[in-house]
């Protein structure tokens, strides 16, 4: 998919037919088949005329109960900051972004729900299907591996494909990283594919393999103001410099986009900086440290 070129007038249309209804209203009651990943072969994000160079931006956002703001955030505005931010910035050529909705495997209904690759005012319409569920169980851990599983194993991108150039693939939430990917939780919600229960270090090398992963924590989730530092390390064990910290999820949009821009090789500081008011300074703490690049150590 991604056969289009994103308009400025189509996401303000879109956002004036959305600014007065609740989230009730915006969003679905229940999980819709086409955003079931139980439904989807692969999902594609391939060049075209209109998007020749295409990069693939995945971004999967926490809706149990303590999160579920974060889809209400991108579908009032983030989404558009986003999209047109890249735009503008250019740190990657001709973006085709997927939204994922990811929950706890071990209670919900709806774990893991997923778009398609657009380029366009499509990628909206997809993310008002959305069931959030704003469930979550006690387990001090959310399912932030399906995602990781789906990019590694249900995708077909050009950009590496072609080019050997890795997407992508931003998690966003409030609590630590689950141990493990169950195979049983795969062929529940996705129809199989895991042999085995699989650590999530063992996980995160397969996927880094084509995708550029790495996660957002939002400070302001319950979870996260109640246990910081044990959320915080145990993010940062995983995946280093990789595990960027959030204050305001206001800034989210900003924040993807200048990461982007940081491991295209843009100076952080500077990259903090070109935003303006609070959000530089937001992006400046955040920012903080990522330069190198994840490497994946030997030992599983």
């Amino acid at each position: 998919m991604g056969y289009a070129r994103w308009n400025h007038d189509d996401w303000d249309d879109y956002v004036r037919g959305n600014i007065r209804k609740s989230i009730n209203e915006i969003f679905s009651n229940c999980l819709d088949p086409d955003l079931d990943p139980k439904n989807v072969s692969f999902r594609e994000s391939r060049d075209s005329a209109e998007n020749p160079l295409s990069t693939p931006i995945i971004v999967a956002v926490d809706q149990t109960g303590s999160m579920g703001f974060l889809a209400e955030s991108l579908i009032r505005e983030g989404l558009g900051t986003l999209v047109e931010s890249v735009y503008e910035r250019k740190p990657v050529t001709d973006p085709h972004v997927m939204c994922m909705a990811l929950g706890d495997a071990w209670c919900d209904r709806a774990p893991l729900q997923v778009t398609q690759f657009e380029a366009d005012i499509r990628i909206a319409e997809q993310l008002s299907k959305f069931y959030i569920e704003a469930n979550g169980g006690g387990n001090n851990f959310e399912s932030y591996n399906l995602p990781w599983y789906f990019a590694a194993t249900r995708t077909r991108c050009d950009a590496w494909l072609r080019r050997q150039k890795k997407g992508y693939l931003f998690t966003v939430g409030d609590e630590p990283p689950p141990p493990e990917l169950k195979a049983e939780h795969v062929k529940t919600f996705l129809g199989g594919g895991l042999q085995r229960d699989t650590s999530s270090k063992e996980l995160l090398k397969l996927t880094s393999q084509t995708w550029q992963v790495i996660h957002i924590i939002t400070e302001e989730g319950s979870y996260y103001r109640s246990r910081p530092r044990q959320t915080s390390d145990a993010w940062a064990t995983l995946l280093g410099k990789r595990a960027i910290s959030l204050s305001d999820h206001r800034n989210l949009p900003e924040l993807i986009v200048s990461i982007i821009q940081v491991l295209q090789g843009e100076n952080p500081q500077e990259v903090a900086h070109s935003w303006s008011g609070k959000t530089a300074a937001v992006l400046m703490n955040a920012l903080k440290g990522l330069t190198e690049p994840y490497v994946p150590s030997i030992s599983a």
